[in-house]
């Protein structure tokens, strides 16, 4: 048994939907369904006895503590965390509450839990938390990739409180000795994503015919790494990595944002050509920057390759089309995450600007 934590959002779901595909080995599922939360993320698992889905907060500490005590697993995967840039300029002290005080709440729990183990189920317990590679900072054009000795430079209160929770974890390990991996990704995307982001974003908005926003000149770089890539990498750091050790997960393919959004326009050409016979590159508009946007970020994931034998399986050409011929194919899902609240969110950041 594992406990995957934050399971019910876009890289959590498809952890567990590949995790339960791969294996036995159950999963009890721990996620509060804020506003990215979907539980019809896991509609498929419906029914399914290794799969326990519980609704709660990393921070509950007796929540914790009970489901730790009744279901005994070998290790906890986390990813529970507020994780959206805007939010956090909007709204900082959820993100300070959730993965700040909410990490450090697990590893209480997940200390006490692991303290208690008897000798051989402690030498196999793991805390794997994931991470980003926003805590890392910025980078200048030519600047080599992010290596897991890079110094942290975080520049939004989103990457400021992920960084906090790497030290947590780090600290968690070399004070109390706790057997912890943490993974550094970049960009993910894929299905299930929740459209405040870029890629599923571009998407929805160009099927339903209204503007593109990207921000400043577009020219913001960063590394792309398809959903299932990062889950596979998970799934090989939980089984192999190091303990005590970082991972960097990368897909090596660093674009700018305009690029990005230019092919999602030229696949929906292809795969759903609007009824008018314009191109949707028409509809790409640019939006007054966000405070203290990075301008790059690059993922170095050679550490990961050369211990663990892991690297992604898709280029961005094909995990792209994967991924809008998901979005084309699932309306309903689509339909069903965009509240209210979410209209609301999307105005007031974008068409605003």
């Amino acid at each position: 048994m594992i406990l995957v934590t934050g399971g019910a959002g876009f890289i959590g779901a498809n952890f567990v939907l590949d995790w339960l595909a791969h294996h036995a080995e159950p999963v009890v599922n721990l996620d509060k369904l804020t506003y990215a939360g979907n539980v019809h993320n896991l509609d498929s698992l419906r029914g399914d006895a290794r799969h326990v889905f519980v609704q709660g907060d990393i921070g509950d500490t007796a929540l914790v503590e009970r489901l730790l005590a009744e279901h005994h697993p070998r290790a906890i995967v986390n990813f529970a965390a507020e994780s959206h840039v805007d939010r956090s300029i909007h709204g900082p002290g959820e993100f300070i509450q959730t993965n700040v005080v909410g990490t450090f709440r697990l590893l209480e729990a997940a200390r006490h839990y692991w303290q208690a183990l008897g000798a051989t189920e402690k030498e196999a317990f793991r805390f794997l938390h994931v991470s980003t590679d926003e805590v890392y900072g910025t980078l200048a054009p030519a600047a080599p990739a992010f290596t897991e000795s890079h110094g942290y430079e975080p520049n939004s209160p989103y990457s400021a409180s992920k960084a906090a929770s790497d030290h947590l974890v780090r600290a968690w390990h070399h004070t109390y000795g706790l057997p912890v991996l943490t993974t550094n990704c970049s960009n993910n995307y894929g299905p299930l994503h929740f459209p405040e982001k870029l890629i599923p974003l571009m998407i929805v908005n160009a099927l339903a015919g209204k503007g593109l926003p990207v921000y400043g000149d577009g020219m913001q770089v960063r590394d792309w790494l398809y959903v299932k890539d990062h889950c596979s990498a998970i799934r090989r750091v939980l089984q192999a990595g190091r303990v005590g050790e970082t991972y960097n997960v990368g897909g090596w393919n660093e674009k700018p944002n305009i690029e990005i959004v230019q092919t999602i326009c030229a696949l929906l050409d292809e795969l759903r050509p609007r009824a008018d016979g314009q191109r949707y590159a028409q509809q790409i508009t640019y939006v007054t920057d966000r405070p203290g946007h990075d301008r790059r970020y690059a993922i170095d994931a050679r550490k990961i390759e050369r211990e663990l034998g892991w690297k992604p399986a898709e280029t961005f050409e094909t995990g792209i089309r994967k991924t809008v011929q998901w979005y084309l194919d699932n309306p309903a899902w689509v339909e069903q995450v965009q509240t209210g609240a979410y209209r609301e969110w999307v105005s007031q950041q974008y068409e605003a600007a």
